[in-house]
């Protein structure tokens, strides 16, 4: 009786918590965000230029584009769409509830799970989609302004209120916010590419069963001590995107792995053992791998001496984005223009969306508007990531990184490095591809808990 009166206090309490965080996060405008028309913009390795013989500043959400000539519009129109093509995943409430907990919400503690939601989307769109892709119905969905994204919010907050308090399992919203967009006619390759869009998403769902929802990153999450509520920091969110796409059945995911670099070292062998692992079931494809390679860029700040590291990183088509962020909040940096960094923000609550329903809605996956942030405002702890379909672009990337490595660097020792050999070679313990009864072995128990406490800051 005492256990069970227990549980209904934690039920209350967590739906207090969900009302109070759903109401906090919301609370989301649509700000302008101002891009320089005389500087360079990047955006995960593509370069746009919004130059015009004026001097100023120009904004993203469409309010200038009628005071800027034919070229530079069409390049404005270009950037959009290929940021708004971006796979983009917040905070989501009401979804089913979490093996071990009452929480049916991620608000306020599962920021830095998103972000790394993200950086896998983006890797895994390069590997089915190619960097070129562009959603066809992009631009579609930013045609609401300021005021009809306040309207929504406030009906929201109160509904979402309402609703925790009623114990209502969906708020009743009426809003016009995201309806959905035009029907078009694919050919054949958009056909295909379409079918990959939502797939990608669809593996991102917050249900107990998809491959990289929230739910299953908290089932290896747990491997390493973290739990539903916990702050995860970028380091342990890498392992467990490593973990999530090794134990992944789905057929089309098996010729994709993730490697998670060693104490910023990067083993070449046991990156192309990784990717050669096909071949021991006779098959004579590579994988493509998804490297991660969690740093720090400083101290208890971020030392302005990686600023240039980290643009060029930005500029590489291969780089699938950085986990990153602000001491406490977690976000998904994905471009650059002069000191400011592009991202997309995860703290954003939205609604629970079954994935697994035919034709689901996309434009809540999708980010209407970039954010812009001062690169000397990152926390120094994040997780960079690169997409390399086979070995000889693995070798051709590593080179290029080493001597980015080598001339961005004050220091006497680069951010991270690229060894020949393996880990062992080196007196490391390695880790096993597929492990059958326990996800983390001892030793990375024990290198994810010294991670998670020592030598990052929690985002």
């Amino acid at each position: 009786m005492e256990a069970t009166g227990t549980d209904e206090v934690e039920k209350i309490k967590s739906k207090f918590m969900s009302a109070w965080h759903n109401m906090k996060y919301s609370w989301v405008l649509k700000t302008k965000t101002y891009f320089s028309r005389n500087s360079p913009v990047f955006l995960l390795g593509k370069c746009y230029h919004f130059k015009t013989d004026e001097s100023g500043e120009l904004s993203t959400n469409g309010s200038n584009f009628d005071k800027i000539n034919t070229e530079i519009s069409g390049n404005v129109e270009e950037f959009r769409k290929d940021f708004i093509s971006r796979i983009w995943l917040t905070y989501r409430e009401e979804f089913p509830q979490i093996k071990g907990s009452a929480l049916t919400t991620d608000c306020g503690w599962g920021c830095t799970l998103r972000t790394g939601q993200m950086l896998l989307a983006q890797g895994l769109m390069l590997h089915f989609l190619g960097r070129a892709w562009v959603w066809p119905d992009a631009l579609d969905i930013d045609n609401s302004d300021s005021e009809s994204w306040t309207a929504h919010t406030v009906k929201k907050l109160t509904a979402t209120f309402e609703a925790s308090l009623t114990a209502e399992r969906e708020p009743k919203i009426l809003s016009n916010h995201h309806q959905g967009t035009v029907k078009r006619n694919y050919d054949d390759n958009e056909k295909r590419n379409e079918v990959y869009h939502r797939k990608i998403i669809s593996w991102f769902g917050d249900s107990p069963l998809t491959a990289f929802g929230l739910h299953q990153l908290i089932e290896y999450g747990k491997k390493s001590g973290k739990i539903a509520g916990d702050w995860y920091g970028p380091a342990v969110v890498a392992h467990i995107l490593r973990k999530a796409v090794e134990e992944a059945r789905d057929p089309e995911l098996q010729g994709v792995t993730v490697y998670v670099a060693q104490d910023c070292t990067v083993y070449s062998s046991d990156v192309i053992d990784r990717q050669c692992s096909f071949m021991d079931s006779g098959k004579a494809d590579t994988k493509a791998v998804i490297i991660l390679v969690p740093v720090r860029l400083g101290g208890e700040r971020t030392n302005m001496d990686y600023l240039e590291f980290v643009k060029g990183i930005l500029s590489l088509e291969y780089c699938v984005g950085i986990i990153g962020g602000k001491p406490k909040q977690s976000y998904y940096f994905a471009g650059f223009q002069d000191d400011s960094l592009i991202y997309m923000d995860p703290h954003y609550c939205q609604s629970f969306v079954d994935v697994s329903i035919k034709d689901f809605p996309l434009e809540s996956f999708h980010c209407p508007s970039p954010k812009k942030m001062s690169f000397k405002k990152m926390d120094p702890s994040c997780t960079i990531g690169f997409y390399c379909r086979t070995v000889q672009d693995f070798e051709k990337a590593s080179e290029e990184i080493t001597k980015m490595l080598k001339s961005s660097s004050k220091e006497k020792y680069p951010l991270f490095t690229f060894v020949k050999g393996h880990s062992r070679d080196y007196d490391f313990a390695s880790s096993p591809l597929h492990e059958e009864n326990n996800l983390f072995s001892e030793d990375e128990k024990k290198r994810l808990k010294r991670i998670s406490t020592e030598e990052f800051v929690l985002l």
